[in-house]
């Protein structure tokens, strides 16, 4: 007799992530309730009430010092509200692909769609999807019923409706129901929110039962999936549901020449285990089973092992520390669930994924990403293996790093943390320190501004029995400076001009990096204006046009210019004002001499105190103030000893001869 064993029979991920919880919270010492049954197995909740764990219908049943787990069903939002309201302290164990669902109808119907689900209305799940539509919805059990409804709401065909499934629904009715979709709802927005898990497991069972004389599906009858695994194979050969060993029937199983086993995913690996060697009494030893590692214990070893040493092959736990190749078959935002071909469920934390402790799993892998992974821990009794990408790739680079040490060659890596005294940095999945000293070109330039970035760096230190290493950046900073300046002096000339970055700032001047090596600009050569400080025209980050004014080779000193011949006062003095223009100026200053006046920003011009008036003053304040605007003539310009000669007498002069002579002309 020949016995198969589904590849995916037992837990899902999200019913492990729930009784994984509950287990840690008992470990810790908590007193624990669930919201409605944690699992759909008999044994397994027996189990836990032995250890305390109570079951609660609502929140209100919940006892106030108990932490309260809900499960992968999920729960309405206004159960959540209810629970905030009363402050109880909780988990949420809701299935990542049931929040999905959540998401999907409150988006949907917030947008005006009239939700359908297909699914068990009854069922807890369904229950739970439903408290998030903000709208009309409608729950049909198969594409039977998606028919009805859409004959009995006459108008729903037309409207906008939004589609989505119980995460157990069955996969070949669901193709029933999206062939109505198709063919009669014109403004229908569907989404396939069946798990991957669940699909492959009805998958494999409906393969199992196409081939085998019968079939055994292990899982509580309260289950729902269980239910559909059942269903799906009884309509191609005999198949039996039992919860454990003890329902199996022997004298019938005899009959078949080839049985298939799969389980539900609230079956523990160690029922499973239960079955198949409660099985081995079926032909008194002379079974075969073969799944993934025991058909690959048969085509090695043709002629040898007995049924229960390859029933012992099929259910081996992996050893620590052993790699093995997975595929992705679920993504959450803490973990990544992986088939590796065996019974226990795979999973990924997600600081077990990547040395980047940012990184976010959906960002670093797909369902369907084959990867190599290393054991971390088994876990026999729930089913699971915890797995890591991050160590893995951490050994693979590590020899590469330590390589580098001796080669000083230059490596690539991305800064992921900024710690006290320096940084980490991620190169081949190996995480580097790298010193505060050694992190940048200058100590004054800030850490943070590399967190996130790709750098590159060498490897000055290595710590072979801790693992450890040590980079610098500054070297390889160091070392492309050095390029730079050599390339700069090949070309450099006078007048010649660049485009740089103000690097810092002092009292007399700003440097500037033109690309591997600074120049100064002294503040004389900031502003035709006179400043008192360099930061009035240039802070630290502007790009700046600069030419150079003077190079010294042998000091390796660059004078930079930054004002344009244009923007001079006085050449704009030259050609807008000449000598007997009337302009507005503005009073800057008063000595006992005179005022002083802006002709134009850079330039002031005097009104010598015999000009302020057509008669004469003691002081230029009898006639003039600070600020005040006034008329004037210029009379001479200086240029080469840059000086302006004012009169407003003669502006006064000027009215009075006119008036003069338009008074005698009217005599």
């Amino acid at each position: 007799m020949k016995i198969t064993v589904a590849p995916s029979a037992g837990f899902c991920f999200g019913v492990d992530r729930a009784v994984s919880m509950v287990e840690e919270l008992l470990k810790e010492g908590r007193k624990v309730c669930t919201l409605g049954p944690i699992i759909h197995n008999p044994q397994t909740l027996a189990s836990l009430a032995a250890r305390g764990v109570t079951v609660a219908d609502s929140p209100a049943g919940a006892p106030p010092d108990a932490t309260l787990v809900i499960r992968s069903h999920g729960v309405a939002r206004a159960t959540l509200d209810e629970i905030a309201a009363r402050g109880l302290d909780f988990r949420d164990a809701t299935c990542p692909f049931v929040a999905k669902i959540h998401a999907i109808v409150e988006r949907e119907s917030a947008k005006g769609r009239t939700v359908l689900i297909a699914g068990d209305e009854n069922h807890p799940e369904v229950r739970g999807i439903v408290g998030y539509c903000g709208g009309p919805f409608h729950v049909f059990r198969d594409a039977g019923g998606l028919q009805r409804l859409t004959a009995e709401e006459a108008g729903l065909k037309d409207a906008p409706v939004c589609a989505v499934s119980q995460t157990t629904f069955s996969v070949e009715e669901w193709q029933n129901c999206l062939e109505i979709l198709r063919k009669v709802y014109t403004n229908a927005l569907v989404f396939d929110t069946i798990c991957n898990a669940t699909a492959k497991r009805q998958f494999e069972a409906l393969g199992l039962s196409q081939q085998c004389d019968a079939v055994v599906v292990i899982g509580g009858r309260q289950s729902s999936n269980t239910a559909k695994l059942f269903n799906a194979c009884r309509e191609h050969c005999v198949t039996y549901l039992v919860e454990t060993a003890d329902e199996l029937p022997l004298a019938q199983l005899r009959k078949f020449h080839s049985i298939g086993i799969t389980a539900g995913a609230s079956t523990p690996a160690s029922i499973i285990k239960e079955v198949l060697v409660t099985m081995s009494e079926v032909n008194e030893g002379a079974a075969k089973v073969t799944d993934t590692a025991a058909a690959k214990t048969a085509k090695e070893n043709p002629a040898e092992g007995s049924f229960e040493e390859m029933l012992e092959e099929s259910l081996k736990s992996l050893n620590t520390d052993e790699k093995v190749h997975g595929v992705v078959v679920g993504v959450t935002p803490t973990e990544v669930l992986v088939d590796v071909g065996r019974k226990q469920a795979g999973y990924v934390p997600a600081s077990e994924l990547s040395a980047d402790p940012n990184v976010k799993p959906e960002d670093v892998v797909k369902v369907g990403d084959k990867m190599d992974l290393l054991i971390m821990r088994t876990n026999d009794q729930e089913g699971t293996i915890m797995l890591s990408k991050k160590r893995l790739d951490a050994a693979k680079g590590w020899e590469k790093v330590a390589a580098a040490e001796e080669s000083q060659e230059i490596l690539d890596g991305v800064v992921t943390e900024v710690i006290k005294g320096g940084l980490i940095a991620v190169t081949e999945g190996v995480r580097i320190f790298i010193p505060a000293s050694q992190a940048t070109a200058s100590r004054s330039d800030p850490l943070d501004a590399l967190l996130k970035k790709p750098v590159k760096f060498r490897i000055i230190e290595v710590n072979r029995n801790r693992r450890r290493a040590v980079g610098s950046i500054r070297s390889v900073l160091r070392d492309e400076r050095k390029k730079q300046e050599e390339k700069f002096w090949e070309t450099a000339e006078v007048g010649k001009v660049y485009t740089g970055v103000v690097k810092s700032l002092t009292s007399y001047g700003a440097f500037v990096d033109l690309g591997g090596i600074d120049g100064m600009i002294h503040i004389s050569e900031l502003s035709w204006t006179r400043i008192k400080h360099p930061s009035e025209v240039v802070n630290v980050g502007d790009t700046v046009t600069v030419y150079i004014k003077a190079l010294d080779r042998e000091k390796g000193k660059i004078s930079l210019g930054y004002k344009k011949p244009e923007d001079n006062p006085w050449e704009i003095l030259k050609a807008k004002y000449p000598v007997g223009s009337v302009v507005d100026v503005k009073i800057v200053g008063m000595t006992t001499f005179g005022a002083f006046a802006q002709v134009i920003p850079g330039i002031d011009g005097l009104i010598h105190i015999s000009q302020i008036a057509d008669h004469r003053i003691d002081k230029p304040q009898d006639v003039l103030q600070i600020g005040e605007v006034v008329k004037v003539k210029i009379t001479d310009i200086d240029f080469d000893r840059h000086r302006v000669s004012l009169s407003i007498r003669a502006l006064l002069e000027e009215e009075k001869s006119a008036k003069e002579s338009e008074d005698s002309e009217n005599n």
